[in-house]
């Protein structure tokens, strides 16, 4: 892969907002000279495409394991839906069990099980947690680094999105199909 191949892999969103700027300045007159030095603007910003991110590779792989379940006529679909009066949480559902990824603030997303429409547990990480038994939810934080560099990071690593999909995926159609 040559440098301008990379280069195109990059996210250039960010180059294509600095040219809508200036245009905006130059009709409006007003001048914004710091918005790249405002951490909360560029939090906000990346939890919205962090969270756009990880409901696209939701929704591949659960349309996916409902086509290998047998398609719309299968039962025990997992369904998704977007959770309305917000940017863009979203849950997943199945036998009555909910899995919830929301945005509780700017720089932190919050990932829980919701059973039985009451009953709120945070999803196992391991063979040793037992199931229904850690309240609560887990939490992926951003961090912001140096070049206000963000990552998103799960008990302070970082985190890979397919890994959380393939994860949180797992335990959500092992735990629903009960």
């Amino acid at each position: 892969m040559n440098n301008i191949e990379t280069i195109n892999k990059l996210s250039s969103k960010w180059i294509e907002q600095l040219a809508l700027e200036e245009i905006n300045m130059d009709e409006s007159g007003i001048i914004h000279m710091d918005d790249h030095l405002n951490p909360h603007a560029l939090l906000e910003e990346s939890s919205i495409d962090f969270m756009n991110t990880v409901r696209d590779r939701f929704e591949f792989y659960i349309n996916r394991f409902n086509q290998y379940r047998g398609g719309a006529n299968a039962g025990a679909l997992i369904k998704t839906f977007k959770i309305s009066n917000t940017v863009n949480d979203f849950m997943m559902f199945r036998n009555s069990l909910r899995m919830i990824f929301a945005r509780r603030a700017h720089d932190v997303i919050s990932i829980g099980f919701l059973s039985n429409g009451k009953d709120l547990f945070a999803p196992r990480l391991s063979d040793s947690d037992t199931y229904g038994q850690q309240i609560g939810t887990h939490e992926v934080r951003a961090h912001v680094g140096p070049f206000n560099q963000i990552t998103w990071r799960f008990q302070g690593e970082a985190v890979d999105v397919d890994a959380l999909v393939r994860h949180y995926l797992s335990e959500f159609i092992r735990q629903s199909a009960r």
